[in-house]
């Protein structure tokens, strides 16, 4: 995968530091609200969940400098997602998370990202995404196709790394980005690196709800469920 034009008009997308050890990727889909993966928001180590007051959101993050820097007010993830269940095709399902802020970005340069529906296999989508080998600035991934599309769930032919989970899966069908999945998990198919991807519209509904009502969350129901064929790589 190539990238181009790395953190120009992406600063809606920000770096996530969690703990003060690990990163993640989230994005802006309102003033205050920020999508990422739900294993974002639990320590890789201990399996506990990462106090609000150790995350903090770095919009446009690039070479060492943020357009904006936010700390946390909530984390939510859905009730039903479990950090230390197995890789799986139903904990990628569910590995969705917003991000509340203590202040809303206003800034005519950031500009909150809309979101579509999820894409038909054979689309072609980008990744906007921070990992090892670009941690300080974002770059979009060209060319990154639908493998397949399962209920809740696609399959992605992206080549990710770490620091890439939580980035958002953008398609450019209306003629500008919209985030349609999170990226979750990386994993082999046919011997080829893939990348596995959270579809938005039951959980996010799930989510904002329980930010507008301050509710525990339920489980949400999976629906129809098939096997992926691919080989979930452990980090």
């Amino acid at each position: 995968m190539e990238s181009r034009e790395e953190g120009r008009g992406w600063e809606a997308v920000g770096r996530l530091e969690v703990g003060g050890r690990a990163f993640c990727t989230g994005a802006l889909i309102a003033p205050d609200l920020v999508l990422t993966a739900a294993h974002c928001l639990f320590d890789a180590r201990s399996g506990a969940r990462v106090p609000v007051d150790q995350i903090q959101f770095l919009a446009g993050w690039r070479n060492g400098r943020a357009a904006a820097y936010r700390r946390v007010r909530r984390a939510l993830s859905l009730d039903s997602y479990d950090f230390s269940a197995a890789a799986s095709p139903d904990r990628v399902r569910q590995d969705l998370a917003v991000i509340e802020l203590q202040l809303p970005i206003r800034n005519s340069s950031i500009a909150p990202f809309g979101l579509g529906p999820l894409p038909e296999a054979g689309d072609e989508l980008g990744v906007v995404s921070y990992a090892h080998d670009r941690s300080e600035a974002p770059a979009l991934q060209d060319y990154c196709g639908v493998l397949d599309r399962q209920e809740g769930m696609l399959v992605l032919d992206c080549t990710v790394d770490f620091g890439s989970s939580g980035s958002p899966v953008f398609s450019f069908a209306s003629g500008e980005p919209r985030i349609v999945s999170v990226i979750s998990a990386k994993a082999e198919a046919g011997g080829a690196p893939v990348s596995l991807a959270t579809g938005l519209t039951g959980p996010l509904t799930e989510l904002r709800s329980a930010l507008a009502e301050d509710i525990v969350l339920n489980p949400l129901g999976a629906g129809s469920r098939r096997d992926t064929g691919a080989k979930f790589i452990k980090p």
